[in-house]
C-alpha cells in the first residue's frame, strides 16, 4: 500500500467593505467593496495556501506571512502562493487536488468560477479539473458581509 498522500484543510474568512479591490482566487473581480485585510485579503488563496503547506507539514500562512509584519501590508497573495509552493515542493511534495467551498453572498461566484478554478490550478501546479471552486450563500441566516472559505488540498510525493 502507497501512503503517501497527505491531505491539509485551510480556512479563511474576511468581510466585504466600500472603496477596496476584491481579490479571490489571484483575480480581481470588478465590484465597488472588496475584503478586508492586512495583505490583499485573498480570502480564497489564503485557505489554499494554508490547506497546501498543512498538508506539507509546514508553518501556517500567519506564522510565514504574519500580519503584524509591515512588509505585508498590501501583499499580493498570488506572490505569497508562490513562496508557499516552492517551500512545499522543496519538502518533495506536488499538489494533486484542490477543493474549495466559498460562503459568500456577494458577488455570485458562478460568472467568475471557470476563471478562478484556472487561477488556482496554475497558482497551484495542478490541472484545472483537479480544483474545484463551489459558492454557497447564506440564505439570510448568516452575515453577508462575511466571506468564509475553507479549501481541501491532497498532496502527493514527486519521488514516485
Amino acid at each position: 500500500m502507497n501512503d503517501d498522500a497527505r491531505i491539509g484543510l485551510g480556512y479563511d474568512r474576511h468581510r466585504l467593505v466600500p472603496g477596496r479591490p476584491l481579490r479571490l482566487g489571484g483575480l480581481t473581480l470588478a465590484q465597488d467593496f472588496g475584503l478586508l485585510g492586512h495583505s490583499d485579503a485573498d480570502a480564497l488563496l489564503h485557505a489554499a495556501i494554508d490547506a497546501v503547506l498543512g498538508a506539507a507539514g509546514l508553518d501556517d500562512l500567519g506564522t510565514l506571512f504574519p500580519d503584524t509584519d509591515p512588509r505585508y501590508a498590501g501583499a499580493d497573495s498570488t506572490v505569497l502562493a508562490r513562496t508557499a509552493m516552492d517551500l512545499v515542493q522543496r519538502t518533495g511534495l506536488r499538489v494533486v487536488s484542490l477543493d474549495a467551498v466559498l460562503l459568500i453572498d456577494r458577488p455570485k461566484i458562478a460568472p467568475h468560477r471557470a476563471a478562478l478554478r484556472q487561477s488556482l490550478a496554475a497558482l497551484f501546479g495542478v490541472p484545472a479539473d483537479r480544483v474545484n471552486v463551489k459558492a454557497k450563500t447564506t440564505e439570510g441566516s448568516g452575515d453577508p458581509d462575511l466571506v468564509e472559505v475553507t479549501v481541501v488540498a491532497l498532496l502527493r510525493s514527486t519521488r514516485l
